[in-house]
């Protein structure tokens, strides 16, 4: 089997990873790569991104731009390019993987299917045979009101391309539409013309299936299961999560061959978030997005390698272990201000709370559903986790900076 070599970063023998989107969970990605001694490009849309903060060097620029994200892949020459949002210029990314300049991970055709809801669903449902709920596609006010006759009352509305729930909401009645298209329309990223309407699935619960694909010993790529994540969604954005999340032996294995099969399909090499809900022993595919997952933030405190750790060393052929350490849970705070430059009180009383830790973003700016950081804890089981996380995130209050 091929060895792994890893250079020294600022030289030249250095190994160079690019981040395409440098949030909380590209800085952990960052962090990650570092400790494993890779060189770091972080790039985003605005200044002093999480990421930024942390990487050797930082770029601003629009990354749905296709010229522009060609010329700073020219110009910084990663071996790897990283996508860890949706709104990129995936078409850009496929000519720079067909022509040699840097590999994308974990594909840049994985990237191209899920930045696109459309892309995405149609290959579960269509081509994989995968249980989804039932779909349209939309690109008008006129056929939103005719996909939510064909797919019936109440269903889920969402932008074809956005992230974090932005632009999703639930439909109960015909009185609603127009509210649902004016959001996602709001919500959406790049393009603020179609969406995609969804069945409503009176499911039990919600997980995250974080799957790894990684080299083996034998140099083939072996796939990974985590632990089951289960979480609480509001408006279609994540405000806590927990792991194990507890689930019948069969649900499990279904979940986990709809992962396979999907991941297996998008190839690559990284971890991929694959969402699914369960009734019962019932399993349909959600989503999938081929990175970490905010869910899985909860890795950080339950697992012996985070998501984060993972990603990084499977992006570098690196072996992983993709196991428990013990129950944990995590728990969002939110900004709750619109200002720049915001601080925080109640650090130190959240930190009294038995077995927590939080992280803070450092994000520049806070508006008042703004992820700016979360909470973790351990316990004996996930209920006494879940009840720390919430008591730690709950002491921490953010005020107006100096």
């Amino acid at each position: 089997m091929k060895q792994t070599t890893l250079g020294t970063p600022l030289s030249s023998s250095a190994t160079k990873v690019m981040l395409l989107g440098s949030g909380e969970l590209g800085k952990e990605v960052l962090i990650a790569l570092q400790r494993l001694g890779v060189e770091t490009i972080a790039v985003d849309r605005y200044e002093n991104a999480p990421g930024h903060q942390v990487a050797h060097r930082a770029h601003v620029i629009n990354m749905a731009d296709g010229a522009a994200l060609r010329a700073l892949i020219e110009q910084e020459s990663p071996d790897i390019v990283v996508p860890e949002i949706e709104a990129i210029a995936t078409d850009m990314l496929v000519q720079i993987e067909q022509e040699g300049l840097a590999r994308v991970i974990p594909t840049a055709r994985a990237t191209q299917l899920t930045m696109n809801r459309e892309g995405i669903r149609r290959l579960a449902a269509e081509t994989l045979a995968l249980p989804t709920s039932p779909y349209q596609f939309a690109d008008s006010l006129e056929e939103l009101r005719a996909a939510t006759e064909v797919v019936g009352f109440p269903c889920i509305v969402k932008p074809v391309m956005s992230s974090s729930g932005k632009g999703q909401s639930k439909v109960d009645n015909a009185g609603e539409v127009q509210a649902a298209w004016d959001y996602a329309a709001s919500g959406s990223r790049v393009n603020q013309g179609r969406v995609i309407v969804e069945g409503f699935i009176d499911f039990d619960y919600e997980i995250t299936q974080l799957t790894v694909r990684a080299v083996g010993i034998d140099g083939n790529i072996e796939t990974h299961f985590c632990e089951p994540i289960g979480h609480v969604q509001v408006h279609g954005d994540y405000v806590e999560s927990w792991q194990p999340m507890a689930m019948s032996p069969l649900a499990l294995q279904r979940s986990r061959v709809i992962a396979k099969k999907v991941t297996d399909d998008l190839g690559g090499r990284g971890i991929f978030g694959v969402e699914l809900f369960v009734k019962g022993d019932m399993v349909w595919f959600s989503e999938v997005s081929p990175r970490p997952h905010d869910t899985g933030m909860v890795t950080m405190c339950s697992q012996r390698f985070n998501e984060f750790e993972l990603h990084a060393r499977a992006i570098l052929g690196l072996p992983v272990d993709a196991s428990l350490r013990e129950p944990g849970a995590s728990a969002v705070i939110y900004g709750q201000l619109e200002d720049k430059g915001i601080a925080f009180t109640g650090v130190d009383e959240a930190l009294r709370v038995p077995a927590s830790d939080i992280r803070l973003f450092g994000k520049p700016e806070s508006f008042k559903r703004r992820r700016m950081g979360v909470a973790l804890a351990n316990g004996r089981d996930t209920d006494e986790a879940r009840t720390r996380a919430k008591m730690a995130a709950s002491k921490v209050v953010p005020v107006t900076g100096r």
